[in-house]
């Protein structure tokens, strides 16, 4: 027996225009995507995203959190600059959890550093696809607040966003037009 990997899509974004209609909200924003559940592939799954969108002549920016120094020491990656960008705003070469109490506070400074430039990408239309590569997570950890993470989403205009993290919640869910759920599937 192994271990197989399943994706559930769930697509809701006609309640959300609906929503966003009544409040006279501008339908020409960006669309949200998350991947979210407890199966491996969520941040791959981005990444493909934002590969498809670079071949399609996109700008995407990759901001990683909670991920230690992750991919962001890659030549690969450096190579697929100027079409995909990827930021890295905390200092440890650790992963966060593992981090003693005091260094994860420090990091929690770089993490808002990270949103704050995520919110700055958003406002002036910086790239067409922005990932929040595990911002829920960060949401889980109650290093953000769900509110915080809306009004940078209400931020986005045209630009789309991926956002991805383990858990999801209520909140959150209502804000997508498009929800993957990756889950780990015993054979």
């Amino acid at each position: 027996m192994g271990w197989r990997y399943a994706e559930v899509k769930l697509k809701k974004g006609s309640a959300a225009d609906r929503s966003a209609r009544s409040k006279g909200i501008d339908m020409d924003r960006g669309s949200i995507y998350i991947y979210t559940g407890d199966g491996r592939g969520k941040s791959p799954a981005a990444w493909g995203r934002a590969l498809q969108a670079a071949a399609e002549g996109k700008r995407v920016v990759i901001i990683q959190f909670l991920k230690g120094r992750g991919l962001a020491d890659s030549a690969f990656i450096r190579r697929m600059e100027p079409e995909i960008r990827l930021f890295h705003f905390e200092k440890s070469d650790e992963n966060y959890m593992e981090l003693p109490e005091e260094k994860k506070r420090e990091e929690c400074v770089n993490i808002r550093n990270g949103l704050g430039y995520a919110k700055k990408v958003l406002s002036v239309a910086e790239c067409d696809l922005l990932i929040l590569d595990e911002v829920l997570v960060l949401v889980e950890k109650e290093i953000i607040t769900v509110e915080e993470l809306k009004e940078l989403l209400e931020s986005r205009r045209e630009t789309d966003v991926i956002l991805t993290g383990s858990r999801l919640s209520d909140d959150i869910l209502i804000l997508a037009d498009e929800v993957s759920r990756i889950e780990m599937v015993k054979l």
